[in-house]
């Protein structure tokens, strides 16, 4: 990322032509990149070979010469729609690598800390990625379907921010890319030890409440991975582009799958008990209606 700000405008140009041309093309001719970037031959073969040499690019020499962006060119296109729209300034170093995305810290031009979290759809394997992601069809692009996935994980967290669920803040979302809000604290994997812990976990599941009956999301991938604590005992829940809403047929499946990977961690590292009905008890999912009656009372 740090190289982000030796490219110009004439750089982008090339990667917004290989993008163009990938909605027709695996690998695209090297004459239809010429033709996309609008600039002279001499130039264009310039800046192609610019940024193929700072690895934005992959390419094939048969039967054809051809190009396709890769996932730090995609990176690159995003991040330059984030600048362009005035909504970041500097993009800093790592907050964490995962098996599906990369999180960096940026600045906003008011010196604001934000993060920013690029897909990885296809670090886990094809057979895996299918099964666990609803939102991707056929045999799209892994581009395509982190794309798809920005996009899911996003408007869930624009309904969930809204519903008052502890979540990175949403900002803005291109391509593959949502910049949010800073995000505090460590996971709860790390935590070899917690103040309170009986509390923090009725704490998850209170968002986890929220979450089920105010945004009719459920996480559907729920673990001590993607919980983060602050040191004032905050909890925030990230990672939703696997999420289903409450309708999904196999929601009750997934919501119960969510608890038990919780509530195991806190038996197992913690010693607190709590069982899968207890805690399906304490969400109200078995008062169903009533729960909804009494809030909306409350707000009356």
């Amino acid at each position: 990322m740090h190289r982000f700000r030796e490219l110009d405008v004439r750089d982008f140009r090339v990667l917004l032509a290989v993008e163009a041309g990938m909605e027709r093309h695996e690998f695209v001719p090297l004459e239809t990149v010429i033709a996309y970037t609008n600039i002279p031959r001499e130039e264009a073969l310039y800046r192609i070979q610019r940024v193929y040499k700072r690895l934005l690019l992959r390419t094939i020499s048969s039967p054809y010469r051809g190009y396709s962006l890769n996932y730090k060119g995609y990176d690159y296109l995003a991040l330059n729609a984030f600048v362009k729209a005035d909504i970041i300034d500097a993009i800093g170093s790592s907050l964490g690598v995962g098996k599906e995305s990369d999180i960096y810290e940026t600045l906003s031009p008011k010196g604001e800390k934000l993060a920013v979290k690029l897909q990885r759809l296809g670090r886990t394997s094809f057979r895996q990625t299918r099964r666990l992601r609803g939102y991707t069809r056929g045999k799209a692009h892994w581009l395509i379907r982190s794309r798809l996935a920005a996009e899911k994980e996003y408007k869930a967290l624009k309904k969930l921010s809204a519903c008052g669920v502890q979540v990175p803040k949403p900002i803005a979302q291109n391509r593959h890319a949502i910049l949010m809000g800073k995000i505090e604290g460590a996971e709860l994997a790390e935590l070899k030890s917690i103040p309170y812990p009986r509390k923090t976990l009725l704490k998850i599941l209170e968002e986890v409440k929220k979450a089920y009956w105010e945004a009719h999301i459920i996480h559907a991938d729920l673990s001590e991975y993607n919980i983060l604590m602050d040191t004032a005992g905050t909890i925030q829940i990230i990672d939703w582009p696997q999420h289903v809403t409450r309708e999904h047929p196999n929601a009750q499946e997934f919501l119960k799958r969510d608890l038990d990977n919780i509530i195991g961690h806190f038996r197992q590292k913690f010693k607190v008990t709590l069982t899968t009905e207890e805690s399906l008890h304490l969400l109200k999912v078995d008062k169903g209606l009533n729960y909804e009656k009494q809030k909306a009372h409350s707000r009356s």
